[in-house]
């Protein structure tokens, strides 16, 4: 074998571990951190659920409104510094976060790792592809889309153990993981540099849409507390549609928006976008209420919960394998609209079937195992439906606004519960709280069905071409 070939082998396994490990962490923080929760309230002098709330909230509205503008950025300066100042800064934001001495400071450091967890994923896949052998790439991408689905299986019982120490081993765990990637990855991972030109991504864009989804999230934490006839309520709510108007405005505007508001007009891409938003909201709200149950109503520990929860995310990953052959037979609008009616049966199933007393063979292990079955069956298939649906030169830009509408989604989703259980006296107070969550989860999962069946059936030979000419979009800056 000659050296130069064998340091190309070497260079593209380090490229793919260095890549895996950032993704991972990534996003096992998006799970680890809700079995967290009630004893970062326990810890914080008992902080409320609307204060805990914006320890996920603040993360995904940062990370949904830079993920595009960091992309950018990162295509400007090069792929390889971008993921590697977005690890650097998220391990550094890990090491904040468990030094936190209250909900604010904790809430402040969870937004600096979103912005490097922004910076991180739109380059791991793009240094993946760069290292990847043509004819591999397609393998190469299924690998970095399963590392969030074993990273959702792995969270709740790798939360359960850590918090069981400490829950600030939730985010030390990142350290010794982003270190080690840092340190090989500053020396193998390859430089890419796509594009040096152009102009810059729109920051002042990306903060109206920030400004904008916080007021919305802030005026459905505090409904409750303040009344929704309030003028706290009806103020933020207000300036929300406001910032968001705003917002668009400047989309249609700038060189580069943050939304670029002609792939909207795309029907597939902007169905797929908004049904993944719908289903968020349902996803994010099942998360919550299944661990904030566990723990506050049965009394289970969070080793418990990790372990009572894990088998709807466990079952994700394998399932998901065997999707792309149901929808390639049936077609995108049909499997996710069953995938999410299936996740609404799982979610109604707990509002009828769980009472105070645990019973989780019987009552919390059937929902959860039909909810698993649901995100197998929507999530990948309104992803892929959008990510084909797109002209191969927009496939970044767009996977990204799909990404950001599911984090949008789970914002909404997280605030909703918050207002919806409130803070029960008693146990029978909380057992009507949580049922009329589990019923709005599955509203807005019936939502995201009907809007699924609006999805056009794709044609057959159109994403094998959109796949070869987007593998020869990546070959061109090696050819040169």
């Amino acid at each position: 074998m000659r050296v130069g070939e064998s340091n190309s082998r070497l260079s593209a396994t380090a490229t793919t571990w260095v890549v895996a490990a950032g993704v991972f962490v990534v996003n096992l923080d998006l799970f680890i951190v809700n079995v967290a929760m009630p004893a970062m309230g326990t810890s914080f002098h008992h902080a409320s659920l609307s204060s805990l709330s914006w320890v996920l909230n603040a993360y995904a509205i940062v990370f949904a409104a830079l993920l595009v503008p960091a992309g950018r950025l990162a295509d400007r300066a090069g792929h390889r510094r971008g993921f590697l100042l977005g690890l650097g800064v998220f391990t550094a934001a890990s090491a904040l976060c468990a030094l936190a001495p209250g909900v604010g400071w904790l809430v402040a450091a969870r937004i600096l790792q979103a912005a490097g967890a922004a910076a991180l994923m739109p380059t791991s896949l793009a240094l993946l592809l760069a290292a990847t052998p043509a004819e591999r790439r397609s393998q190469a991408v299924r690998g970095w889309a399963a590392i969030g689905g074993i990273a959702a299986g792995l969270g709740p019982v790798l939360g359960g153990l850590l918090v069981a120490a400490d829950w600030r081993w939730v985010f030390l765990v990142n350290l010794p993981v982003g270190a080690a990637a840092l340190a090989v990855g500053a020396r193998l991972l390859p430089d890419v540099r796509p594009d040096q030109r152009g102009p810059l991504p729109d920051l002042a864009g990306a903060a109206l849409l920030t400004l904008g989804i916080g007021a919305l999230a802030l005026g459905l934490v505090k409904a409750r507390d303040w009344g929704w006839s309030s003028a706290g309520v009806i103020g933020t709510l207000a300036a929300s549609a406001v910032l968001a108007g705003c917002f668009l405005l400047r989309s249609a505007r700038h060189p580069a928006p943050v939304v670029e508001l002609p792939l909207l007009r795309i029907r597939a891409f902007a169905v797929a976008s908004g049904a993944s938003l719908l289903f968020s909201v349902g996803f994010a709200a099942m998360l919550l209420t299944s661990v904030l149950w566990c723990q506050q109503v049965w009394g289970y520990s969070a080793m418990r919960t990790g372990l009572a929860i894990a088998p709807g995310p466990l079952l994700v990953p394998p399932l998901t394998l065997a999707t792309g052959r149901v929808v390639h037979r049936f077609g995108p609008a049909r499997v996710a609209a069953f995938g999410c009616l299936v996740f609404g049966i799982g979610t109604l199933w707990w509002a009828t079937a769980l009472e105070t007393r645990p019973n989780w063979a019987a009552g919390l292990l059937p929902g959860m195992l039909v909810t698993g079955l649901g995100v197998a069956l929507a999530l990948p298939t309104l992803v892929g439906a959008a990510a084909t649906a797109l002209p191969p030169h927009r496939f970044a830009t767009g996977s990204a606004v799909t990404t950001m509408a599911r984090q949008t989604g789970s914002v909404l989703g997280v605030a909703l519960m918050v207002t919806l259980l409130g803070s029960p006296a008693t146990a029978q107070a909380a057992l009507h709280a949580f049922r009329h969550g589990w019923t709005a989860t599955a509203v807005a999962a019936l939502l995201g069905a009907a809007a699924c069946l609006l999805l056009p059936r794709p044609a057959v030979a159109a994403p094998a071409a959109a796949a070869r000419t987007a593998q020869d979009r990546q070959q061109e800056p090696q050819r040169g």
